[in-house]
C-alpha cells in the first residue's frame, strides 16, 4: 500500500572530478556533494534521486570517485535507495561508466537503462517501484548535444501515467519556459509539454541554474541547480542568491510534494574579485592586481579574479600573471583567473586573423603553470601547443573510417607531446 507520508531528496549536476587542473576547487565541490549526502540522511530522506552529470566524464579520476562511492554505499547501507539517471556528461555510447560500475555493486538503480535507438523509434517509458513508499519512478538520460530531445518526441508513456500511486518522472534536459535569459540563444531543449503528463513530481537536471515550477498537467517540476558548480559564472550565480547549490528535500503529504531547497556549498570560501584595469600600464595593472588579491586572499580561499578593461600599455602577457599569483603564496587556496575581457593596448593590436587570435590564446594557455602540464614553457611550449592544433584540426581523408581517423589523431598528439603509447 502506497505511503502517505514520506520524504525524499534530489539533486544533480554534482560533476565529481571538475575542475581538473585545480585540486583546491576539486575538493570544494567533494564538500558541498558530501555534505549534501549527509542532509539527505539527516533529513530522514527514504530515497535519493540524482538527475544525471553525478561525474564530470564517465571515466573520473578513481581517487575523485572513491570518497563519494563511499558515501552513497554508507546511504545505502543505511537503507536509503539511489535511483540514477545519466547526464550529458557521464553518459558514453558502447562503453562503460562509473555509474554503471557502481550499479553493478548495488549502490545505484539506474532508472533509464534504455539502449540508444535510432532516431524516431517508439518506445515504451520502463518504470521502477519505490516498494518502502510505494512511488513509481521513470525516467530519460540525458545526451550530449541535445540528442535526448528525440527520445521525449518518440517515448510512449501511457503504462506509466495509468500506474496507481505518486509518480516521478527524473529527466536531464533544459526546458526553454525555465531557460534564464543569458541561455535562451544559446540552448534548445525540451519544452514542458514533452514532459510526460500525469507525473506528481519532475527531477529535472542540467542547466545549473535553478528553478521550481508545474509539469504538463500539474506535478511539481525542479531543477535543484549545480551542487558547486563546473564555472565562475556558476559560482557567481550562487553568491549572488541567483540560484541554490546543494540538494532539495522534497516531503510528501496525502500525495503533494512540498520542496525545501538546501544549499551545501561552501560560498564563504570564494572570493570574485571584479579588476578593471583601464587606462593602466602592464606595471601599474599589475601592482594593482597584487593589490586585490592581497585583500581578497585569506588561507584557504578559492580566488577568481576576473580581470577586464583596455590597457593603456602593454598586454596580458605583461601582467605576469603566474608571477602575481606566486606573490600572494600561501595566502589562498587557489586563484583562477578570468582574462577573457582583456583589451590589450592599441600599441599592442594588429588587424585580427586567425593567428593572432591562436597565439592570444596560446599565450594564456601557456600563463597556467599548472603543475604536470603536457608542454614546457616559452617559445618551445607554444610551438608544440601550435603543432598540436594542427594536428587536430587535420580533416578525415576520404574513405578514413571513424575509428582510423581518431587512432591517427591521437598518435600524432602522442608524437608532438613525445607520450609513449602506453603512458
Amino acid at each position: 500500500m502506497p505511503a502517505d507520508h514520506f520524504v525524499f531528496a534530489h539533486l544533480a549536476d554534482a560533476h565529481v572530478g571538475a575542475w581538473p587542473r585545480d585540486p583546491a576547487v576539486r575538493s570544494a565541490l567533494r564538500t558541498s556533494l558530501l555534505t549534501a549526502l549527509d542532509v539527505v540522511e539527516s533529513r530522514g530522506a527514504e530515497f535519493l534521486l540524482i538527475s544525471g552529470d553525478l561525474f564530470h566524464t564517465p571515466v573520473p579520476d578513481p581517487a575523485e570517485v572513491a570518497p563519494v562511492a563511499a558515501a552513497l554505499r554508507r546511504l545505502v547501507d543505511h537503507g536509503r535507495r539511489i535511483y540514477v539517471i545519466y547526464g550529458s556528461h557521464d553518459y558514453v555510447a558502447h562503453r562503460t561508466s562509473w555509474l554503471d560500475v557502481l550499479a553493478e555493486t548495488g549502490v545505484f538503480l539506474k532508472v533509464a537503462p534504455e539502449a540508444v535507438r535510432a532516431e524516431g523509434t517508439r518506445w515504451t517509458l520502463p518504470f521502477l517501484l519505490d516498494e518502502p513508499t510505494g512511488a513509481r519512478i521513470a525516467g530519460i538520460s540525458g545526451r550530449t548535444h541535445g540528442l535526448d530531445r528525440d527520445y521525449f518526441r518518440a517515448v510512449d508513456a501511457e503504462a506509466f501515467r495509468l500506474e496507481p500511486g505518486f509518480k516521478i518522472f527524473q529527466f536531464h534536459a533544459a526546458v526553454e519556459e525555465y531557460l534564464p535569459t543569458s541561455l535562451r540563444a544559446h540552448i534548445h531543449g525540451i519544452r514542458v509539454d514533452d514532459l510526460p503528463a500525469g507525473c506528481d513530481y519532475y527531477a529535472g537536471g542540467h542547466i545549473h541554474s535553478t528553478y521550481e515550477g508545474e509539469g504538463p498537467g500539474g506535478g511539481l517540476l525542479i531543477n535543484p541547480g549545480a551542487v558547486f558548480g563546473t564555472s565562475r559564472t556558476d559560482l557567481e550565480n550562487g553568491v549572488a542568491g541567483r540560484t541554490h547549490q546543494g540538494v532539495v528535500i522534497v516531503e510528501v503529504s496525502g500525495g503533494v510534494p512540498r520542496a525545501e531547497f538546501v544549499d551545501t556549498a561552501p560560498r564563504d570560501a570564494v572570493r570574485l574579485v571584479d579588476i578593471d584595469v583601464s587606462g593602466k600600464t602592464s606595471e601599474e595593472a599589475r601592482s594593482e592586481l597584487r593589490v586585490q588579491l592581497e585583500r581578497a586572499a585569506t588561507p584557504g580561499t578559492l580566488v577568481f579574479p576576473r580581470v577586464h578593461g583596455e590597457l593603456a600599455e602593454g598586454g596580458a602577457a605583461g601582467l605576469a600573471l603566474p608571477e602575481v599569483a606566486r606573490s600572494i603564496g600561501p595566502r589562498a587556496g587557489s586563484i583562477h583567473w578570468d582574462v577573457r575581457d582583456l583589451v590589450p593596448a592599441r600599441s599592442e593590436r594588429v588587424e585580427s586573423t586567425e593567428g593572432d587570435v591562436e597565439a592570444a590564446a596560446i599565450d594564456r594557455l601557456l600563463a597556467d603553470e599548472e603543475p604536470g602540464r603536457p608542454w614546457p614553457p616559452g617559445a618551445d611550449g607554444a610551438r608544440k601547443v601550435r603543432e598540436l592544433l594542427h594536428e587536430l584540426g587535420l580533416p578525415s581523408s576520404e574513405g578514413e573510417s571513424r575509428q582510423d581517423y581518431a587512432s591517427a589523431r591521437v598518435a600524432a598528439a602522442r608524437r608532438v607531446l613525445e607520450v609513449r603509447g602506453g603512458e
